[in-house]
């Protein structure tokens, strides 16, 4: 497992609705991190952000010191799982 590292990123749709705003993680190798919070927080958009499947609108992503922006899903070597098929 590599370094994840998040500054600053955040996700903003459409209209200008925030999803996520300007989250610090870092997440050394080899740790264990669970996202908790209510609904609507923000921790399945992060996570997707994480995986590449949504766009990052500002901030940088780093997974195992390399700036992981850009890169497509299949290049971030990131899987994710969640508890139930529906959100």
């Amino acid at each position: 497992m590599a370094e994840v590292l998040l500054k600053d990123i955040s996700k903003v749709y459409d209209g200008g609705v925030k999803a996520v705003d300007k989250v610090n993680i870092e997440v050394k190798d080899q740790e264990f991190v669970v996202l908790v919070g209510p609904s609507g927080c923000g921790k399945s958009t992060t996570l997707r952000m994480i995986a590449g499947l949504e766009d990052i609108t500002d901030g940088e992503l780093f997974i195992g010191g390399k700036r992981m922006n850009d890169e497509a899903p299949k290049d971030r070597d990131i899987a994710m799982v969640f508890q139930n098929y529906a959100l």
